[in-house]
Order: structure tokens, then C-alpha cells, then sequence
């Protein structure tokens, strides 16, 4: 059998919000709440998988990274800059604008309120 991911937890400070931010910038769908009493607030990636979005009292951002075709990325830089969230290429200072990604030719970090850092990477 394959394995493959199916769902993983990301805490955040509010589900939801963390939830309708990261498919605004991505251009995913959110999904209705899950889980116990709702607790989950999942957002669909791909066919596969979601990330659920869960409220904790004390987040530790995670990463999680995410390759990209060029037409999706073009899309994700330009909701990041529309909504004017902080951007760049580096993980240490993810807000310095820049796409020039150290990995692969386009690629860029942005942060939520619970200091998840997003990846973005793009081979062309």
C-alpha cells in the first residue's frame, strides 16, 4: 500500500482565522468545522489531503512547505501582496520581499499569527 498524508494539525491562536487566511493567500477551499464540537477548521490542499487548523492555548508555529507550479505561485504572490502580508526568501526574515529562493528558482516564506512559517516553491 501507499502511504500517503491525509491530514495534519496546525496550531493557530484562532482555527478559523487561521483557517480563511492561509486559503485566501493559497487559493484553497475551506471546509466546514470538524471534528469534536467543531474544533477543526480544515482547509483542502490537494485530493488527498487537508490541513486542520486547530485553536491551542500556546501555538508553536510549525513549517510547512508546499511545491508549486509557476501559475499557482504567480497566483499566491499576488494575494500576498494584495492583502499585504510580509513576505521573502529567507526563514529568518521572511518579510524581506524578495522570491529568489535558495532551493529552486522562485520560492518565498510568509508567517500567521500563531508563527507558522509558510513555504512557497516554484521551479520556474
Amino acid at each position: 500500500m501507499t502511504i500517503t498524508l491525509n491530514h495534519t494539525i496546525v496550531p493557530a491562536v484562532d482555527n478559523r482565522e487561521a483557517a480563511r487566511f492561509f486559503a485566501s493567500i493559497m487559493g484553497l477551499t475551506e471546509l466546514p468545522p470538524a471534528g469534536r464540537n467543531g474544533h477543526f477548521a480544515p482547509v483542502r490542499v490537494n485530493d488527498t489531503l487537508t490541513l486542520d487548523f486547530m485553536t491551542v492555548a500556546e501555538p508553536v508555529g510549525v513549517h510547512l512547505a508546499f511545491d508549486v507550479d509557476p501559475d499557482t505561485f504567480d497566483g499566491i504572490l499576488a494575494r500576498l501582496r494584495e492583502a499585504g502580508v510580509p513576505y521573502g526568501n529567507d526563514p529568518v526574515d521572511p518579510g524581506n520581499g524578495r522570491i529568489d529562493h535558495p532551493l529552486c528558482p522562485r520560492g518565498l516564506f510568509f508567517v500567521d499569527a500563531a508563527r507558522n512559517l509558510y513555504e512557497v516553491m516554484s521551479p520556474a
